[in-house]
């Protein structure tokens, strides 16, 4: 019996040890509907990424969609700004399209807006991120998971971390999930302020976000099924 009873006790303090570190953590679904967006709240979802089109990773929600959310949800919302799936290479007319996005979204007081441009070499495109984030003003600028596809994730977080209306990046470490990116993950989060959100991403459920924090030890984390099914 007393054996039976050195075990719960473990047991018990294995679990103080999970909920410490659950704790502090902000869990933010992505959705491209407003049923999913209220089912993920219900859920226990901290933060709502809202787009369309999820089978494209993700683009511009419709306005209608996005005065809808703002009325309906109460949770904090970012709005994902990708007019197209074909590149991160943007024209003027695609960057005119984002404007327009950007624009609603401060009308409408939104926590914030999710970006990313590269250019032709597959870099950042310092110039068109900063003219964004400029227009951003009061809303809280994330750069997606583009980073992923620059030749140096890490590189590329150095210089996103110069300009200050940047709040931060969506990543998988430059990996194709966040399992597999965990030691770049671990270096960016390093590098970064307290104030800058590293939001880890890629393939992260419910039924491993125990796992995959106890390794990266982040606060930020989003995913798709991160709360469970929707």
């Amino acid at each position: 019996m007393s054996l039976v009873w050195q075990i719960i006790k473990q047991w018990k303090h294995l679990e103080d040890i999970i909920s410490k570190l659950l704790m502090d953590i902000i869990k933010e679904v992505c959705v491209d509907n407003i049923r999913d967006a209220i089912n993920a709240v219900k859920l226990g979802a901290d933060r709502i990424e809202f787009c369309s089109k999820l089978v494209e990773d993700g683009l511009t929600p419709r306005f209608e969609d996005l005065i809808s959310i703002k009325e309906i949800v109460s949770c904090p919302i970012r709005v994902m700004v990708r007019p197209h799936s074909r590149s991160f290479v943007y024209s003027e007319q695609d960057l005119n399209e984002m404007k327009k996005t950007i624009d609603l979204c401060m009308q409408h007081n939104f926590d914030g807006v999710v970006l990313g441009c590269l250019d032709e070499n597959m870099d950042l495109d310092i110039k068109k991120i900063k003219y964004l984030s400029e227009l951003s003003k009061h809303l809280k600028v994330i750069i997606h998971k583009a980073i992923d596809l620059t030749p140096s994730p890490l590189n590329s977080l150095k210089q996103l971390l110069e300009i200050k209306q940047i709040n931060g990046v969506l990543s998988s470490g430059g990996a194709d999930n966040a399992e597999h990116g965990l030691d770049n993950l671990k270096k960016m989060i390093a590098i970064s302020p307290p104030d800058f959100e590293i939001i880890s991403a890629g393939k992260i459920t419910k039924e491993n976000i125990d796992h995959l924090h106890e390794k990266i030890q982040g606060k930020f984390y989003h995913g798709k099924k991160i709360v469970g099914k929707l």
